[in-house]
């Protein structure tokens, strides 16, 4: 049973739950619409833009949707508008968390969320998370141990079961299994 905000999951009207989540998966999708549409969860009317740009910019994204002709009202991919940009897969993830940003939920799920980033990319996203994770609950999930470092607490799991769990400093000196995969990163 999942508890949040000491409230079963279970009694939890699902689109009220919904509302509390905001997750980045890996693989996640954008639709064939325009940048400011996706960013804002699917809406076609009454987005903020100002809201769009600000998570865009946190989102370190701003800068390339900036440089195109019709900026946050450029359509993703060519489906749409045969003017459309195909973005790169480390650009999808940057609009999968200003998604995340712009919905605003009190628990964040990032999966996996900067797989497709290079080493620098993913270095100042994750230097970014602290403030942009402030005053909510975020869930990390992830193989690569970079992300940990900031983490107030770490879960270690192994076989699915919880085998460590710490802070990144407490884990390192206990010389278990999360130092050695550290160790290795």
């Amino acid at each position: 049973d999942v508890i949040v905000n000491g409230i079963s999951t279970r009694d939890y009207d699902m689109d009220e739950y919904g509302k509390l989540i905001s997750p980045v998966f890996q693989d996640g999708f954008m639709s064939a619409f325009t940048v400011a549409m996706n960013v804002a969860g699917g809406k076609t009317k009454n987005i903020d833009r100002e809201k769009v740009r600000d998570c865009l910019k946190k989102a370190e994204i701003w800068e390339k949707i900036e440089s195109l002709e019709k900026k946050e009202d450029t359509y993703i991919s060519q489906i749409m508008e045969t003017d459309g940009v195909e973005f790169s897969g480390g650009e999808v993830q940057k609009l999968l968390i200003a998604r995340a940003l712009y919905k605003d939920g009190r628990l964040l799920i990032l999966d996996e969320p900067t797989s497709a980033l290079d080493p620098i990319a993913e270095s100042r996203i994750y230097e970014k998370y602290n403030e942009m994770t402030k005053d909510k609950t975020a869930i990390f999930i992830s193989h690569r141990l970079a992300s940990t470092r900031f983490c107030d607490e770490i879960l270690y799991l192994e076989d699915g079961t919880v085998t460590e769990r710490g802070t990144h400093e407490d884990l390192l000196k206990q010389k278990g299994s999360y130092a050695n995969m550290f160790d290795i990163q």
